[in-house]
């Protein structure tokens, strides 16, 4: 998996070598040390396809914050029940409780809540409680309700067949977008969650795509001779960033969904790619080899000026920004082996997230809540997707099925 920066181009003209193969479930590899001790039981009435108590104890104790224990001696108290009102129709009641607080006080129930959903809506809302558990617990917006999108490549004895597959966010429920023997890569949520950017090699050219998630329904954006690659969108959803090669060498331009007008950003003979907004939408971040080797630079899109961003090493690129603006995550080289790294772009620091010894890390795309960085790696020589916090204390595995998977990408809030 060694690399040198011309691989990062070749992300936009050829697919990617094997990474993680699609997603099964989470295995937590590192917790944070004084993790929250936290008992969930729900009563069950009826036969409910599924397990709310189990998917919401997954939920918290794979985010590394949360200790699952059935002893009462813990600081958080999670019960509920499930009742079955007919055979498509359940309702669901949960009380978070502090256990430290005497019973009879308002403080004891910090939430109680109850709902009425359809059998199949009942994962969708176990994830939910967990995000509302996890928010009133830790202050933070939890991203168990979320999902990913990546490629999946299924390789037999005839061609390679690539699957853009969206999937929750534990990797349950996939679902295929789109099935081609052409390349398909770089899927890229919009804003809202509800359509994805990718590049497809549809009629041996490459183009850019916009599907809907929901509906299926896509159209193509742009389809330019050379380079098609590297879509990103504006914070507001209505450019798309993106990588052509039509009038040289692989720059950078922004187009307006709606007139399709193009704005060069970058008008030089190096190569500059991976594009991506930062948050407030007047600058955009990208890789360049510029300097002579791939960093991270700053496009001021107003003033024109070009900032360098990256020190750290001979090799960043593929940079994911905190929706705060505040951290950019990297794909880092600095002892021959590629890590996620992570810049507080106030204070200079930066920290290496992962430890590859033995092997390399890539495509790292962070969560919406800045909380957790999803990545490619190798795990005793097997294809896996990793997850680390961006504080480094929590590590996470999601086991591998058949298939190959490519360019994870991790969705906004979606509701």
């Amino acid at each position: 998996m060694q690399r040198t920066f011309l691989f990062f181009v070749s992300i936009i003209i050829l697919f990617l070598p094997s990474l993680a193969s699609a997603l099964l479930s989470l295995e937590l590899t590192r917790g944070v040390s004084g993790a929250i001790p936290i008992n969930i039981s729900f009563a069950i009435s009826g036969q409910p396809p599924e397990n709310v108590a189990s998917v919401i104890s997954n939920d918290l104790q794979n985010s590394g914050r949360f200790s699952v224990q059935n002893s009462q001696s813990v600081d958080a108290i999670v019960t509920g029940q499930v009742s079955q009102l007919s055979p498509d129709r359940y309702r669901v009641s949960f009380q978070l409780k502090d256990a430290y607080h005497d019973k009879n006080t308002a403080q004891h129930v910090l939430i109680s809540q109850n709902y009425t959903v359809s059998a199949h809506a009942l994962r969708p809302l176990a994830h939910h409680i967990s995000d509302l558990i996890y928010k009133q617990l830790t202050g933070i917006r939890g991203v168990f309700s979320t999902r990913l999108a990546y490629i999946l490549v299924q390789r037999s004895s005839g061609p390679a067949r690539y699957i853009l597959e969206v999937s929750d966010q534990d990797g349950y429920n996939p679902r295929p977008l789109l099935s081609s023997t052409d390349p398909i890569m770089s899927p890229a949520w919009s804003p809202d969650g509800r359509r994805i950017a990718y590049v497809s090699f549809e009629n041996q050219r490459a183009a850019i795509y916009i599907e809907d998630v929901s509906t299926g329904s896509r159209h193509r954006v742009s389809a330019f001779p050379g380079i098609n690659g590297a879509p990103a969108w504006s914070p507001d959803g209505r450019k798309l960033a993106l990588v052509l090669s039509h009038t040289g060498s692989p720059n950078i331009f922004v187009m307006d969904l709606t007139s399709h007008k193009l704005t060069q950003v970058t008008q030089d003979w190096s190569i500059n790619t991976e594009p991506a907004f930062m948050p407030n939408g007047r600058s955009l971040v990208f890789t360049s080899n510029r300097g002579g080797g791939p960093q991270i630079y700053e496009k001021n899109l107003s003033t024109g000026a070009t900032t360098r961003i990256t020190y750290n090493g001979n090799y960043n690129a593929r940079p994911s920004v905190t929706s705060d603006g505040r951290h950019l995550v990297v794909l880092n080289r600095t002892s021959g082996l590629f890590n996620i790294a992570i810049l507080d772009l106030d204070t200079g620091v930066f920290r290496v997230l992962t430890d590859s010894s033995h092997t390399d890390n890539e495509s790292p795309s962070i969560a919406p809540n800045g909380s957790m960085v999803l990545y490619g790696t190798l795990n005793n020589g097997r294809s896996v997707l990793g997850m680390t916090s961006t504080d480094g204390t929590v590590q996470l595995q999601l086991p591998a099925r058949s298939g190959e998977v490519q360019d994870p990408a991790w969705s906004p809030w979606v509701s």
